[in-house]
């Protein structure tokens, strides 16, 4: 079965690239770290496959955080620390897995890539 790890990011928000690629590997790290170690074996071995998807604004990205905690999925909220580019505390990005691709893909299947 396949497995893969998706990261939501604030379109509004229009990060530069290395800011954008900071925040989603922040993202990607933290939801890995909470998510179940058999898991994230499986999603290793499967080649650690992760999508970036986007979403509007804040409001939209919670709306995709309580739908995959509501299937079961763990997620990983990313706040800035505000030190360069945004604010201090704004949410940049959302992490959601390592878990099932089939799972996944019944929350955010519809979202468009980055």
């Amino acid at each position: 079965m396949p497995y893969k790890q998706v990261i939501l990011v604030r379109e509004d928000l229009k990060l530069p690239k290395g800011k954008m690629a900071a925040q989603c590997s922040h993202a990607s790290v933290d939801a890995a770290l909470k998510s179940d170690k058999k898991l994230v074996e499986n999603w290793k071995k499967d080649g650690g496959k992760k999508i970036v998807l986007k979403v509007s604004n804040e409001k939209e990205m919670f709306k995709y955080k309580q739908m995959a905690e509501d299937n079961g999925l763990k997620t990983a909220l990313i706040t800035d620390a505000g030190h360069t580019v945004v604010e201090p505390g704004t949410i940049t990005c959302l992490g959601i897995g390592p878990d099932l691709e089939e799972k996944i893909d019944e929350v955010t299947g519809k979202l468009k890539m980055m």
